[in-house]
């Protein structure tokens, strides 16, 4: 049970008849007595489409585990599910792979971990002849984990028999193999002592030219819906004071400083020296901060006035979602040059719900002008230990002077929150459906309508022992509160492979529920 009360939107609605998800056709009528596919929406509209998105992400590993026909059974029956995010290139145990190392297993799959063999990359089949404009190669990121095969062969014919779209999933990773990083070295990002970091650098033209590559490979060799683009970065200024929920505090290893952003810098009267020197005395001020040794003039005032001194540091940061950005631009031109009609869209991390500094760096509408759909993160339940997180790293620096609970109902009020826990109570009792609400019509307002917006809806994602595990309940009504705020769908995340089947039947009833409504 919640320790506190905590305020509630009424969603409620009632429970629709099976018959109005039944085509004229019997081939089609399985499939539609679990999806909601033929089903119109009153969403934005954005994207020229007013059918509801009903996804779900699923890692490979999953159909090669539990069989294509199964996990589709399993989803679209109790799910409701229409589109499938599938994860086909990607490093990152958070979209890939079973459940997390360390963490319980759900009540489907092997409950078994595949730390042994589990190594990542491109689940299907990459083809060289799209590779020619750079000297990063796909046939060096084939995913060995299953040898040959290829998730996109297996899965596709499956789907389209169920009408159920399909979505390629790729992400720009920061934890690569060391196999592979040997291999892509001289593209990855450089620190201020000049070590190689742990992602390519958006700069390099080959690392552009790659992700185009990549795109390019997966439209035009299967029969694809589009592709979602996950790429979850921050900047230099944000992740040197530590607003971030998940980053330690070392400016040396901050990045990039390599060639190509030093370019980049010049290129927009950006004084790179300075730029190294305003980082590093930022850093220092973080390390005092983190030993409680106090400024003069306090915490915050000091760090405004390195800002002051050194407006580098801003800018500097500027280019670096300049260029994060414009490779979400690329991945969009390369795939309409493919398809017009197909669909691309971004995950927008949830850094961007909690964060007011990094929300200030994403604008909605301008995202908009980008993708076709927008992937919003509402995760609640594990959103309660994140924020938490992330106030508590915040209070540890800049806001070190403000008493934790007083700066977080401060940050509540810059983030348009509303009756959520206190910060002690956060991480067991996590946000709430009102959060999922709120989240939602903001990026629906933001986006003004340019394209559509889809709700990532928390589903058991591993949290610490002490933190809120995701109920049924929990589930319905935080999946209940984005069918209400109005949006384009949502997409139940992280991954079907650590997910409950009694929290994805709950989304399903609320989902089957908004759409009758």
């Amino acid at each position: 049970m919640r320790k506190n009360s905590i305020k509630r939107i009424n969603l409620g609605a009632a429970s629709p008849s099976r018959r109005n998800f039944l085509k004229k056709t019997s081939a089609a009528a399985v499939a539609m007595a679990a999806s909601p596919l033929a089903f119109a929406g009153s969403g934005s509209a954005g994207g020229g489409s007013s059918e509801k998105t009903i996804g779900i992400q699923i890692g490979a590993a999953s159909f090669y585990d539990e069989g294509v026909d199964k996990v589709l059974d399993i989803v679209q029956t109790k799910g409701a599910i229409n589109t499938i995010f599938l994860t086909t290139f990607c490093y990152d145990r958070g979209l890939n792979g079973r459940q997390m190392p360390g963490h319980p297993f759900p009540d489907h799959g092997p409950a078994q971990s595949d730390e042994k063999f589990y190594h990542g990359g491109n689940y299907a089949t990459p083809h060289a002849k799209y590779y020619t404009h750079t000297a990063i190669k796909g046939d060096k990121m084939k995913a060995p984990d299953y040898g040959n095969s290829d998730i996109l062969q297996k899965v596709i014919p499956a789907a389209r028999k169920r009408g159920i779209k399909i979505f390629a999933s790729v992400l720009d990773s920061f934890d690569y193999p060391d196999d592979v990083r040997k291999n892509i070295s001289s593209y990855m990002e450089v620190d201020l002592a000049g070590n190689k970091g742990q992602a390519m650098c958006f700069y390099k033209p080959d690392v552009k030219e790659f992700w185009k590559a990549v795109v390019t490979d997966l439209t035009s060799s299967y029969d694809l819906d589009g592709i979602l683009f996950f790429n979850e970065r921050n900047g230099p200024l944000t992740n040197t004071i530590g607003a971030n929920f998940d980053v330690g505090f070392h400016a040396s290893r901050i990045t990039c400083f390599c060639d190509d952003h030093k370019r980049a810098a010049a290129a927009r009267n950006i004084d790179f020296e300075r730029v190294k020197e305003g980082y590093r005395r930022l850093d220092k001020l973080v390390q005092q901060s983190l030993k409680d040794v106090r400024p003069t003039d306090g915490y915050y005032v000091e760090f405004q006035r390195l800002i002051l001194s050194y407006p580098e540091l801003v800018a500097y940061h500027q280019i670096f979602d300049h260029g994060k950005h414009e490779i979400l631009k690329d991945v969009r031109d390369a795939v309409k040059a493919v398809n017009s009609k197909l669909q691309v869209g971004f995950h927008i991390e949830h850094e961007n719900s909690f964060n007011p500094f990094f929300r200030a760096t994403r604008d909605y509408e301008d995202l908009a002008s980008r993708a076709d759909f927008l992937k919003i993160v509402a995760y609640n339940n594990a959103g309660g230990e994140r924020y938490a997180s992330f106030i508590r790293t915040i209070g540890s620096t800049m806001f070190r002077d403000v008493p934790l609970e007083e700066l977080m109902r401060f940050n509540n009020h810059l983030l348009n929150y509303g009756n959520e826990p206190s910060l002690e109570q956060l991480p067991e009792a996590g946000l709430s459906a009102d959060y999922v609400y709120r989240e939602t019509r903001r990026a629906i307002d933001g986006t003004k309508g340019k394209c559509r917006v889809l709700t990532g809806i928390d589903m058991n994602i591993p949290i610490k022992k002490t933190s809120r595990f995701a109920s049924p309940d929990d589930t319905y009504k935080a999946t209940q509160a984005a069918m209400k705020a109005g949006g384009d769908g949502v997409i139940l995340s992280r991954k079907y492979s650590e997910m409950m089947l009694g929290n994805l039947e709950a989304a399903g009833r609320a989902i089957r529920e908004g759409l009758k409504a």
